[in-house]
């Protein structure tokens, strides 16, 4: 959920406020503290889209790129993957601050690290390329209908031909593992085997978008 703040005398409009209410099954259990070093760690889809169509929707900036949000539900991808992996460890919306974010705050909580392989994260060519002209890491671009997920490695392909069976998963992709050291670090492995680390997120590189 969302706490939003505003300048004093400023709420002075009416405020739309939505609540979701639901029941989680019996026996579905999901944390950090469940991820274990070798787990597989995968996306719904692509990162990045939705930050930076909000971005340049607002017409501050002379780009001209043919960038989609990736707002969508997500409920038919979570329960397709938990059916065909009932092992799943963790799952996170990749929303404010990105997988970068989310990926940094679950190696905090598991005492464990990752290692992501930068050529199997799904980023649209438009959305890539309008990352690059700014200069910012899609990493840390939020997203609305993705998530991330930790599962057993023997069900990542499993859960992986789930996702990619519906319109919303159909670029769903293993992008690393999951490590027991280093504790406590995203690790991003490029094609020529070197690595860099991605910190948690200081700041944010676009204005708030939601």
């Amino acid at each position: 959920g969302d706490t939003k703040v505003v300048p004093r005398g400023a709420a002075d409009k009416v405020f739309i406020t939505t609540a979701g209410v639901g029941v989680i099954p019996e026996g579905r259990e999901l944390g950090a503290r469940l991820v274990e070093p070798g787990d597989a760690i995968l996306v719904s889809g692509p990162i990045g889209s939705h930050g930076m169509a909000v971005m340049l929707a607002r017409g501050t900036l002379a780009i001209d790129a043919p960038v989609v949000s990736d707002s969508r539900a997500v409920s038919a991808l979570v329960e397709a993957m938990m059916d065909a992996a009932p092992g799943t460890r963790w799952m996170r919306d990749a929303t404010r601050g990105g997988l970068g974010t989310v990926l940094n705050e679950l190696v905090q909580a598991a005492g464990l690290g990752v290692i992501v392989d930068d050529d199997a994260v799904p980023v649209e060519p438009a959305a890539r390329g309008a990352c690059d002209m700014l200069g910012i890491d899609p990493l840390y671009v939020a997203n609305e209908g993705m998530f991330a997920a930790i599962v057993p490695v023997a069900q990542a392909d499993a859960a992986l031909a789930a996702l990619r069976s519906l319109p919303g998963g159909a670029q769903a992709a293993r992008i690393g593992e999951v490590v027991a050291s280093p504790s406590d670090i995203v690790a991003v492995r490029n094609a020529f085997g070197g690595t860099r680390i991605v910190d948690m997120l200081v700041g944010d590189p676009l204005p708030r978008i939601c």
